[in-house]
């Protein structure tokens, strides 16, 4: 029951992060155009080019970010198991991957955000595994 709330907790925090970083922070400092409807994937789909330099930069921290951070919640809750950091990593690495996917990109923001994702993991990984070291 403790590997599946850790699970839980561990993704929910990792979005929170996301959030966090692509909209609250990347978007404010960075607006998009007013007509943006950042919800709308059409939208951005077609207008990639119009959204700022550093809110695209902010998407590729959050996405680094949320993967580490979930991780390190997951293995924090677990303590016991590394299952609930992996599940949460491979989640959020398979979002991030959609994401490069789904939407046309410069070559510079897929190979970033590609690779942050993995050293994210990366990171993630020895950060949770280090809790499973205290106990």
């Amino acid at each position: 029951m403790k590997n599946i709330l850790a699970t839980i907790i561990g993704l929910i925090v990792a979005s929170l992060i996301v959030y966090i970083f692509e909209s609250l922070i990347g978007q404010n400092l960075f607006p998009l155009p007013e007509d943006a409807n950042p919800m709308d994937m059409e939208w951005i789909k077609n207008n990639m080019d119009q959204i700022p330099m550093g809110s695209k930069i902010f998407v590729v921290i959050g996405h680094f970010m949320g993967i580490a951070a979930g991780m390190f919640v997951a293995g924090l809750i677990s303590k016991t198991s590394m299952i609930p950091a992996y599940i949460v990593g491979l989640l959020m690495v398979a979002a991030t991957f959609f994401n490069i996917f789904m939407l046309p990109k410069e070559l510079w923001f897929t190979i970033s955000d590609g690779a942050l994702a993995f050293v994210g993991f990366l990171v993630g990984t020895s950060i949770a595994k280090k809790q499973m070291s205290k106990t």
